[in-house]
């Protein structure tokens, strides 16, 4: 008897031993996803939808990822006709000094020559050359101290959260031999959070997509053909031809500095989805930065967002939710009305979560009351939306921080009742209280 106890113990914790071994194998990808970067994030660059993110609100060093929004500013100016790129810009002492500076990404500048805001924006985009950015910011603000002023302000209209920008390169100020923009301090450094570095993204990509003719470039010469010729090649490692080629990257922005450390917003587009993984102080397997590292974890983002994750008609138009198929209508010849979704909502997920997600009504409190409409009622009347809610797992959201929604509309028209019915109904429902109350108080006598 014993032994047969004893025996049966030992089954029981095989048994659990067993479940407890597998379990582990079943979570999630998105909480086995080990991006080695101590900020991290993945959008749906369509959407704005946000697959996977680490650390992403915590303000960090943003280093050279910053000449997205000198290079937003310059396009937005181009397209303004506030500037050409034929635009010839003459250098100064302190474009020049910095120019100077083999410690920098930089292409030679001479003293009292002229460039063109087109070569010293291929400089920038594709070399992340630092002198022909502040080349360009002291054309657009005649000084980078009122450039970053115009900086700052955009960020806020564009609401990049935790966002502030100290000068135009995202070079640290101390390494800018003491003529760091005005009004700033030489300690001071550009923070951004991975969430607002991928916002920026985003929002060039929609403004001003011809970015990516240039960013894409992987080798340029600049000034071809004279004695100023300097080889530019990309520091975007994962472009194809170049040594972390990944299939479909185009651009957009690295970045490092001491405080920093090596960061990287990048996109990739295959097919028709387009993604946007940024990385910030990216580390390899030992725990240090290199060049190297940041490649690595955009690779690990990306091949889980092509790999993982597909767009999806996850409500179809003409859609009903269960149990609220209708509304009342008040005053109507009919005294219900049919309500759907207007159009489809498609979404960026992972396939094996779609039955994840349930659909949530939110109807119009200005316009319905107590699930009630009051007739005339027209067609495709919008009595409000339909959002997603994930049951199980993480939802990260949207870069905008909200929902996707789609409109819930009326089917059908109801017309208003005419002044004979809507007496005669009144008149039926008074009849009708009254011999119910006529009823109850006779049952009462006996």
């Amino acid at each position: 008897m014993i032994n047969l106890i004893s025996k049966r113990l030992l089954v029981a914790v095989l048994v659990i031993f067993t479940i407890i071994s597998i379990v582990p194998k079943q979570v999630k990808a998105e909480e086995s996803l080990n991006v080695m970067a101590e900020a991290a994030i993945l959008v749906d660059a369509t959407s704005g939808k946000i697959l996977y993110e680490k650390n992403a609100g915590k303000p960090l060093g943003v280093a050279s990822m910053t000449k997205m929004m000198t290079e937003y500013l310059l396009l937005e100016a181009i397209a303004k006709e506030q500037v050409t790129w034929d635009q010839q810009y003459k250098v100064t002492d302190y474009a020049y000094q910095i120019s100077q500076d083999m410690r920098l990404s930089n292409v030679p500048f001479r003293e009292e020559e002229s460039y063109t805001i087109k070569e010293m924006y291929e400089a920038m985009a594709i070399f992340s050359a630092n002198a022909a950015t502040i080349g360009i910011a002291e054309t657009l603000a005649d000084t980078e101290a009122e450039f970053v002023e115009l900086m700052n302000e955009k960020a806020k209209e564009m609401g990049l959260e935790d966002t502030i920008f100290v000068n135009s390169t995202g070079l640290s100020n101390s390494s800018l031999m003491g003529m760091h923009p005005k009004g700033t301090k030489e300690s001071d450094e550009n923070i951004m959070p991975a969430r607002s570095v991928a916002k920026l993204t985003k929002i060039l990509l929609d403004d001003y997509p011809e970015v990516l003719d240039t960013t894409k470039i992987p080798v340029k010469l600049f000034r071809e053909g004279t004695v100023d010729e300097t080889r530019m090649e990309n520091w975007n490692s994962m472009l194809p031809g170049l040594i972390y080629e990944y299939e479909g990257m185009d651009g957009l922005k690295t970045g490092s500095t001491d405080f920093a450390g090596y960061s990287f917003a990048g996109t990739a587009k295959r097919q028709e989805t387009r993604l946007i993984a940024v990385v910030m102080g990216a580390v390899d397997d030992r725990g240090k930065g290199s060049y190297k590292a940041r490649f690595d974890a955009t690779r690990d983002l990306f091949d889980y967002g092509f790999g993982k994750f597909t767009v999806e008609e996850v409500v179809p138009a003409g859609h009903q939710i269960k149990g609220q198929e209708t509304l009342n209508v008040e005053k109507g010849v009919e005294k219900e009305v049919a309500i759907a979704t207007k159009e489809p909502l498609t979404m960026m997920i992972r396939t094996a979560d779609k039955d994840q997600y349930q659909l949530e009504i939110i109807l119009d409190n200005k316009l319905v009351k107590n699930d009630s409409l009051e007739a005339t009622v027209d067609k495709d009347l919008v009595v409000g939306a339909v959002e997603l809610t994930k049951a199980d797992g993480t939802d990260y959201g949207y870069l905008s921080g909200y929902k996707k929604q789609i409109k819930v509309v009326t089917t059908e028209s109801i017309e208003r009742a005419s002044w004979f019915s809507l007496t005669l109904h009144s008149a039926e429902e008074f009849m009708s209280a009254l011999w119910n109350d006529t009823s109850t108080f006779v049952k009462e006598l006996f």
